[in-house]
């Protein structure tokens, strides 16, 4: 810039004209101005040489001005400010126009994607904005947390569109998918919200799954259509490497009445349990379809009942029959059929449903429920004059639940309604007793397992947390593997049987000397053969549980245990082994063994860092590896890092996310 501080009129605006090319705003303020500002005044500026005044700091007092220090020392000085998500890059010349003192003041907004790195960037952040960006932050997902409410939002009286939207069968993604896959959905919810909504509006992650929506300053009639279209966008979203996940959420919303958030939170917080508790997928307002809604008994008093017919004549008899115990829905068309299924969701308790119908016939409205897994939630009788075994069987092969013919006789059909609607309501209660059943049964038996490789472990002067290692390290590379390719046909089952086998490996070093399993020295050829054995003892041991032969926790153990410290290449042992022709439940506990094996201190060593560790099984060190286990190890060592503390041991709350997540498997794949 020229160093020149005395310029006239004109010549100040040429300079103007100039600068303007390069910064944001440009402005000259006169020191009468500067001081006024500074008391909180109104500026008396002048209008053509000012005209980008309303850009900076209008409405508030400017903090450690760096246009008062240019004026009072008569010099330049620079200085950065963070707006909001912006970074700002202010200077202030000192200047003296038509002898009147000024300040030539040119603001320049900073591109932080291009021009600042993103270590910099971060660091530039923290430095102007302090730790409470980071305070107030979800680290998961990036929207406020709980305390950001608690803070600042709870208290706040002003009118607002208040939602609290809830992700349905979270836990079912957890413990099915693994914790990878429900972060994996949160943060897609996440993002599919944000595209919906203003940035004024705020979202809050307020628990697991549970997300709070405060919209300032929405109409009534565009908040309700606002969070149907937050619905419908989750609803067709995918969660990135779960295909098979169909993610929807249950919305309760309210408008502000003269109360603090808070209030209006817990509002529509009771509007949002209700619509989990009988028709989840849903979004209810006090001012919807519904009506007002001001207890649980008003969202559904009856059981639903669709009734799906091209044929009026048709769709008024089954009313007529059912109405006066069932609340009915009409559809007269496939397509209306599918709305109302989206609709609804598992609010519909039954649906009759008719075959031959022009445009989308019943066979394809079967083939869309099966698609998206209605067909387990809702079920459906076939009403059809086509009495055909083709017709017939090929909708029972598409899970219809029972069959009615036409003419209708009333009394089968309401007889049938019900019992299939009783037959249904009391499959789920089999199936949640059926649940703890299995979970108090897998405890116990991962309890009993946990006990003997203690005992080995013990023996073998261990830390004890081998074997849990090694449970850990399994569940992570099943999980990553199942998402690469289906080669190995890893059932839930299957996963459950290979994490808890993993835990007797090293049995049979029950039948290896003392001496030779504790020896702190490198181990003679002949002592090596000894300890090699252990992997043909811990095979014998487990095949002599004569009664459990035709268990496949057993087989799978017999497995692992005998072929664990093969090699791809074929130089492991006992039977030298090559490429596939080992288990790949062998194969994956192997690995896990070696890199436990390599960060934790043995009588023998000192352990390796995580990044050694690496180093030395990706570069053939410690034996050949299965290539596509190889890059399932590269992409979870981020997760092995943050899951297990620095002596290579799993954290406590790790190890009993990952017994609870086990069970859980076991639990969906017995039912």
């Amino acid at each position: 810039m020229d160093s020149n501080i005395k310029l006239t009129t004109k010549q100040a605006e040429e300079k103007m004209k100039i600068y303007r090319e390069v910064f944001d705003v440009v402005r000259i303020i006169k020191s009468t101005d500067i001081r006024r500002m500074q008391c909180g005044q109104e500026p008396e500026l002048d209008e053509n040489m000012c005209r980008c005044y309303d850009f900076w700091n209008k409405d508030k007092q400017c903090e450690n001005c760096v246009s008062e220090k240019a004026l009072t020392q008569k010099k330049q000085y620079t200085k950065l400010e963070c707006l909001e998500n912006n970074i700002y890059q202010i200077i202030a010349k000192y200047l003296e126009i038509d002898g009147v003192p000024c300040v030539m003041e040119m603001v320049h907004r900073l591109d932080n994607e291009n021009l600042i790195d993103n270590d910099g960037r971060r660091i530039l952040m923290d430095n102007l904005t302090g730790y409470k960006n980071e305070l107030y932050r979800d680290p998961l997902t990036g929207v406020y947390n709980r305390r950001y409410y608690e803070d600042n939002i709870k208290d706040l009286n002003e009118n607002s569109g208040v939602a609290m939207i809830d992700l349905d069968d979270f836990k079912l993604y957890n413990d099915s998918y693994g914790h990878n896959a429900g972060d994996m959905a949160l943060e897609t919810i996440v993002s599919a919200i944000k595209k919906c909504i203003r940035s004024s509006d705020k979202i809050i992650r307020f628990g697991g799954d549970e997300f709070l929506l405060v919209l300032p300053g929405i109409h009534n009639n565009i908040f309700n259509k606002k969070l149907q279209q937050i619905r419908t966008r989750i609803k067709e979203v995918k969660v990135d490497g779960y295909s098979k996940i169909r993610l929807s959420v249950s919305i309760g919303g309210v408008m502000t009445h003269n109360e603090t958030i808070e209030s209006a939170m817990h509002r529509a917080d009771k509007l949002m349990l209700q619509v989990k508790s009988h028709q989840k997928g849903m979004v209810v307002t006090e001012e919807n379809e519904f009506g007002v809604i001001d207890n649980e008994s008003e969202v559904k008093d009856r059981q639903r009942v669709l009734v799906v017919d091209d044929s009026y004549m048709n769709r008024m008899i089954l009313t007529e029959i059912l109405k006066s115990d069932y609340e009915i829905i009409n559809a007269s068309s496939g397509e209306e059929c599918l709305e109302i299924i989206e609709k609804y969701g598992t609010g519909i308790d039954i649906i009759l449903l008719d075959i031959v119908m022009p445009g989308m016939d019943g066979f394809e409205v079967l083939n869309y429920m099966n698609n998206n897994n209605w067909i387990e939630d809702i079920p459906v009788i076939l009403i059809s004059s086509e009495d055909s075994n083709q017709y017939i069987r090929r909708a029972y092969e598409m899970g219809v639940s029972d069959y009615i013919s036409r003419p209708f006789d009333a009394k089968v059909v309401y007889q049938r309604v019900l019992n299939t609607i009783k037959l249904y309501a009391k499959q789920r209660r089999l199936i949640n007793l059926i649940t703890d059943q299995v979970y108090e049964k897998e405890k116990n038996n991962k309890m009993m397992i946990d006990i003997l490789s203690q005992i080995v472990e013990f023996r073998n002067n261990e830390s004890g947390m081998h074997v849990r290692n090694i449970s850990t390290l399994t569940g992570m590379f099943l999980e990553k593997i199942v998402q690469k390719t289906d080669k190995y046909h890893l059932s839930w089952s299957k996963r459950f049987y290979i994490t808890n086998g993993s835990a007797l490996h090293d049995i049979g070093k029950i039948g290896i000397p003392e001496e030779i399993l504790n020896k702190p020295g490198k181990l003679t050829k002949e002592e090596y053969e000894i300890m090699k054995e252990h992997t043909v003892i811990g095979e014998k041991m487990l095949k002599s549980l004569e009664l459990y032969q035709d268990e496949p926790l057993v087989k799978t153990a017999c497995e692992i245990g005998r072929w664990h410290h093969e090699r791809y290449d074929g130089k492991g042992y006992p039977d030298g082994l090559k490429g596939d022709e080992i288990p790949i439940s062998a194969q994956i506990v192997s690995i896990a063994d070696v890199y436990d094996a390599l960060v934790s201190e043995r009588v023998y060593k000192k352990a390796f860092s995580h990044e050694k560790a690496m180093e030395m099984i990706l570069n053939g060190e410690c034996g050949a590896f299965n290539p596509l286990l190889l890059e399932c190890l590269v992409e979870i060592q981020d997760r092995i890092k943050t899951e297990l503390d620095g002596s290579g041991s799993v954290k406590k709350e790790t190890y009993k996310k990952t017994i609870q997540e086990i069970e859980r498997d076991m639990n969906i794949n017995t039912l």
